[in-house]
């Protein structure tokens, strides 16, 4: 009796450990896939107009973000402003200087940002003056 306890608890220990092992392999997989979904880029482009707003701010997460008026547009409405977010410091302290100026904006949209990412899925990674 002693003898068949003992062989089902190695069986139970054995299935319990190849149990976990999937479960860990399981997670590692999902979350490899989840991060590559966040992060995949689904479009990269250019926006120009005149940079009128760039900030630090959030609760939690503190990112850059900003909104540029669209070039061609008289007045500043919801559908004449573009919002977008910066991941870098350096590109933040850039466009910090062409504030109120007409700027050319390099930027990847993402699937879906991360929380940490910025506010938008629009990551803006270069930004240049126009004359």
């Amino acid at each position: 009796m002693s003898v068949q306890l003992d062989q089902v608890k190695q069986r139970a220990g054995k299935v319990l450990r190849r149990t976990l092992w999937i479960l860990l392999a399981a997670t590692l997989l999902f979350s490899i896939g989840y991060y590559m979904y966040r992060t995949y880029t689904i479009s990269e482009g250019t926006r120009t107009g005149v940079l009128f707003k760039i900030s630090k701010k959030g609760a939690l997460f503190k990112t850059y973000e900003g909104q540029l008026q669209l070039g061609n547009s008289a007045f500043v409405t919801v559908q004449s402003t573009w919002d977008f977010s910066v991941k870098d410091e350096a590109v933040y302290r850039q466009a910090q200087q062409f504030d109120g100026k007409n700027v050319k904006l390099y930027y990847k949209q993402l699937i879906d940002a991360f929380p940490w990412q910025g506010d938008t899925d629009y990551i803006v990674y270069k930004v240049e003056a126009i004359q």
